[in-house]
């Protein structure tokens, strides 16, 4: 699983990549990271109540949470802990990749793992679905008879539509319900992306349905919830021959207008373009002068927010 990544994008799996020291009583620490959709597209609604997607993946290296992994006693099976006590249980998808994994192979070892967040819940960078695919490829690398790549793509499909993009290597094109990974040759080389997380949370359901019911009344974009402010403040951009574009902005800059200025305040400071990620609340932005996205950092960071340049 390893590659040399596209110029301007990061690799997941280096600082990532599993260790067999776990075996040897010595805690494996693995870096779980976000990612962003420098465009999001929904295709259209399945009848099982699944939507068809295209978008563009790009892992990025902060915010990013942290698994160790240490040995525990015979018969302990999986316990499992976490910085954030809220998303401790059996819902976690750390424990349930674990679960996931030991359903499909037998292999259960005795671990104690602890997840140390970085990521916000609600942000739309993809922290738990990261997590899981850190635990699947721990277990994998462990396991006397592993699963193929295709077959560990899918176990993960299970559990979540981004967690076989952490699985892999490079940036993707994801289709379908976010299953079916291209590699693309993304190269953000000459930017400068700054990454806000402004503190409020997107469900993703919530967005799901808000989605569907705009599409229902005549308008599947959600532009008319859009202010013709904000329609001023779009400016046609293309890292790739994709748009920077989120079909979630309609609906959840609605619900969430503070989200909307957010995005309205890094391109009047300069930014070539941005975009929510995934169904939010993280805001990016792509500058072509270094020093215009520190100034963004700072305005954001003046105004409470997590703001950080992140690229290069």
């Amino acid at each position: 699983m390893t590659s040399t990544p596209s110029p301007g994008a990061f690799s997941p799996s280096d600082p990532a990549a599993p260790s067999p020291d776990a075996d040897a009583g010595i805690p494996v620490r693995m870096i779980a990271p976000c990612k962003i959709n420098l465009h999001l597209r929904i295709t259209g609604r399945r009848p099982d109540g699944y939507h068809d997607l295209e978008t563009l993946f790009t892992a990025l290296p902060e915010p990013a949470d942290v698994l160790t992994v240490s040995r525990a006693p015979r018969g302990f099976g999986l316990h499992f802990a976490c910085s954030d006590k809220g998303l401790e249980g059996p819902d976690n998808l750390v424990v349930r990749a674990y679960a996931a994994y030991a359903a499909a192979t037998g292999f259960a070892p005795d671990i104690s793992v602890r997840l140390d967040k970085g990521v916000p819940a609600g942000s739309g960078l993809g922290g738990a679905s990261s997590d899981a695919a850190r635990m699947l490829a721990y277990l994998n690398d462990a396991a006397p008879a592993p699963l193929s790549g295709p077959e560990l793509s899918a176990l993960g499909a299970g559990l979540g539509a981004d967690v076989p993009f952490f699985l892999q290597n490079g940036p993707a094109l994801a289709e379908g319900i976010g299953d079916r990974l291209t590699p693309f040759p993304l190269d953000l080389s000459g930017y400068a992306l700054v990454l806000v997380c402004p503190g409020q949370r997107v469900n993703t359901a919530w967005a799901y349905r808000a989605y569907d019911a705009a599409a229902e009344n005549g308008d599947p974009s959600g532009e008319s919830l859009l202010t013709s402010t904000f329609q001023r403040n779009i400016r046609p951009f293309c890292v790739t021959a994709l748009p920077l574009s989120n079909s979630f902005e309609g609906v959840v800059f609605a619900a969430q207008p503070a989200l909307r200025r957010l995005k309205e305040t890094l391109l009047s400071l300069g930014a070539a373009g941005a975009a929510l990620s995934g169904s939010g609340s993280s805001i990016f932005g792509l500058f072509r002068d270094r020093e215009a996205a520190r100034k963004a950092v700072a305005e954001c960071v003046r105004q409470g927010m997590d703001g950080r340049l992140v690229l290069p």
